[in-house]
């Protein structure tokens, strides 16, 4: 099986594709700021889950997801920066947020399910 296949990678990509969408209409002062730091760390979502699944061990492919929750965890921070300093308002930014919890879900219960094999 690929890594495309995988749910979780899927779920990733879709994150990233609404953070993308999500930033675009953002002022052009913050480009080079929290927005790069926003597509940043969603695009590190599925590439650590698509690294890590390509390891030899299970244990490696644990490291690489415990990586993505990393960055699951700087992309929320990110985004309620954003709203707390007015560049986005809560209806904006809810919905990523909700997905932001759903694939560390995911993700937490994959790390979960690997490590009890």
């Amino acid at each position: 099986m690929s890594h495309r296949e995988q749910y979780i990678w899927r779920r990733g990509i879709y994150l990233c594709q609404i953070c993308y969408e999500l930033t675009r209409y953002f002022h052009p002062s913050e480009l080079y700021g929290l927005t790069s730091q926003i597509r940043r760390a969603a695009a590190s979502v599925p590439a650590n889950i698509a690294e890590g699944y390509g390891r030899v061990s299970s244990k490696e492919y644990v490291r690489y997801l415990q990586i993505a929750l990393g960055s699951l965890r700087e992309l929320d921070t990110h985004l309620v920066i954003f709203e707390k300093v007015g560049l986005a308002t809560h209806q904006q930014i809810s919905p990523v947020i909700q997905e932001v919890d759903e694939v560390t879900r995911l993700i937490v219960s994959t790390i979960n399910k690997l490590q009890s094999e």
